[in-house]
């Protein structure tokens, strides 16, 4: 799923996967000496693990987006699981509500705010998007911007003021058959669920190029501040 994750942010970001350079969060977080000067971050999400998960490196990861990608406005862009760990690095909430399960492709909605936004205000007020979690943000913590929500989630989208952080609840690395095959190798994930029922959700999974096409978008911003 590592690989696939890598493939799938290359493949929206049309680049090769080898221009994506992985860290494995289970060894520790980077230390600022590892971040190449340009580099900007990429987090994704993780089916094996909740941000609500009590091991070492999840708090290890929290401090290193609190004390050094927020503290010194690093552009990255956090998905799932990385929206998350922003939301919990920042002293916001995240439970975890099955009830509540998105997987497949839902409807987002826009927040007020995204329509000052640069990367949310070329999004019309409702588009398709991939999800696929058990756990929710209920509430941001101070500094982020509210962009989105979805009928089940309030909040799917998020800025931290000021920067080129951002995170979103949805996947807008996924397509349609990439949802699909993480769906099925995450399923056991899900019994129980609002979403232990393979029909329904291959039945309500479509494209969601409105949602994908926010990497490349956010990724020209970034260059275009650089140079």
């Amino acid at each position: 799923m590592a690989r696939h994750e890598q493939e799938c942010f290359a493949r929206a970001l049309e680049v090769s996967p080898e221009k994506i350079r992985c860290w494995d969060l289970l060894s520790g977080p980077p230390g600022p000496e590892d971040l190449e000067r340009g580099e900007h971050l990429l987090v994704g999400g993780s089916g094996a693990f909740s941000t609500l998960d009590e091991h070492p490196w999840i708090g290890s990861f929290f401090d290193f987006l609190s004390n050094v990608v927020i503290a010194e406005k690093i552009p990255t862009f956090a998905s799932c699981f990385g929206f998350q760990s922003i939301v919990r690095a920042g002293g916001g909430n995240v439970v975890k509500d099955p009830t509540r399960a998105e997987v497949g492709t839902f409807s987002i909605a826009l927040e007020p705010a995204s329509i000052t936004d640069p990367l949310f205000s070329a999004l019309g007020a409702h588009f398709p998007a991939q999800l696929g979690h058990k756990d929710h943000a209920t509430n941001l913590p101070a500094g982020c911007i509210h962009l989105a929500r979805s009928e089940r989630s309030p909040f799917q989208a998020l800025r931290i003021q000021g920067t080129q952080i951002v995170g979103t609840q949805f996947h807008p690395e996924l397509d349609r058959e990439a949802n699909l095959y993480r769906y099925q190798n995450y399923r056991a994930a899900y019994a129980g669920s609002s979403a232990d029922n393979d029909d329904e959700v291959s039945a309500g999974l479509r494209e969601s190029p409105e949602a994908t096409a926010l990497l490349p978008r956010w990724a020209a911003a970034v260059a275009s501040e650089s140079l």
